[in-house]
């Protein structure tokens, strides 16, 4: 479960807000006291367990213990995960730039988003379902964990872009949204495949697409929207690790590398397997880039969208 948006703003704005300085007194012995990894997300969830993960593996490799915690006393470091680049877009007067008030150190993991339809829904794929929706204008509704959720976003950039109109159904969270599409109650939801994937298996629900760029090792045959139907149509969920802005080059690469050796030891990557989340580093420059092209490409498609900010 994540925190609600404006307490995760709240917490990611007094990391940004925090004077370098103090938190890094001398990079060239960095790290000399504990070092702590603030969670903007409720204890016990996915991205949770893969930040206590991460900060296990992080101790290991610097030599001072790396706590994760959600509240804002004495952090270094922050957890920032996708919804992060929209929330200019979404919150009125949001009190930080995600691309200029965070020094991003590195990206750490990835989950695909896949849209997964009731098995009596007559559609197999993506540029079926959008001649169904054309054919039965305003007839289909979709699942999503919730308002301003990536799987919000997917669902609203899947009408503007394909010209259809599937009513969008938001829920408390993914597990409600599966509960209803399993009983039939909705024909289609967006959704991580970790908790879907065994009702596939089952026959019980069904694939119609992956919001990747590419197709995914464990949907080989499943196509992406943007090769089936949407051209450019990529919604990915990820998470990484970034400081305050104007933190030491030195501090940024060494704890880059620690990440980077984290992240390539098979525990890691067996244990964050488990909760749906692929690793998927990239270094400072590179999650940089990526931060600054997804704050761009949500802002247009929420815009599109008809989205509002609260």
């Amino acid at each position: 479960m994540r925190l609600p948006r404006r307490q995760f703003l709240h917490l990611a704005a007094g990391a940004a807000a925090m004077p370098a300085v103090s938190r890094f007194a001398c990079a060239q012995t960095y790290p000399s006291r504990p070092v702590t990894l603030v969670v903007p997300i409720a204890a016990g969830g996915g991205l949770d367990t893969a930040a206590r993960i991460l900060a296990e593996k992080l101790q290991d490799k610097l030599g001072q213990p790396f706590v994760a915690k959600a509240k804002p006393d004495g952090y270094t470091l922050l957890l920032i995960e996708v919804s992060a680049v929209w929330a200019k877009w979404l919150i009125k007067n949001a009190p930080f730039d995600v691309t200029g008030d965070f020094t991003p150190i590195a990206m750490v993991a990835t989950t695909p988003l896949v849209l997964f339809a009731h098995p009596s829904f007559a559609v197999n794929d993506v540029k079926q379902l959008i001649a169904y929706s054309k054919a039965n204008p305003g007839k289909l509704s979709v699942g999503t964990a919730g308002v301003s959720t990536p799987h919000h976003l997917a669902a609203a950039w899947l009408n503007t872009a394909a010209k259809i109109d599937i009513t969008h159904v938001p829920y408390r969270g993914a597990a409600p949204a599966l509960n209803d599409l399993l009983g039939g109650q909705i024909p289609l939801i967006w959704a991580t495949p970790v908790a879907v994937m065994p009702f596939v298996e089952q026959g019980k629900a069904k694939v119609l697409g992956v919001a990747t760029e590419q197709r995914i090792a464990m949907l080989p045959q499943v196509p992406t929207v943007a090769e089936s139907a949407v051209p450019g149509f990529a919604v990915n969920i990820w998470l990484g690790i970034a400081a305050p802005a104007n933190v030491p080059p030195e501090v940024v690469a060494r704890v880059g590398q620690a990440i980077r050796e984290a992240t390539e030891l098979p525990e890691v990557q067996k244990r964050m397997s488990t909760l749906g989340l692929y690793v998927d580093f990239r270094n400072s420059e590179q999650f940089h880039e990526l931060i600054v092209r997804e704050h761009q490409k949500y802002g247009m498609v929420i815009r599109e969208a008809g989205i509002q900010p609260e």
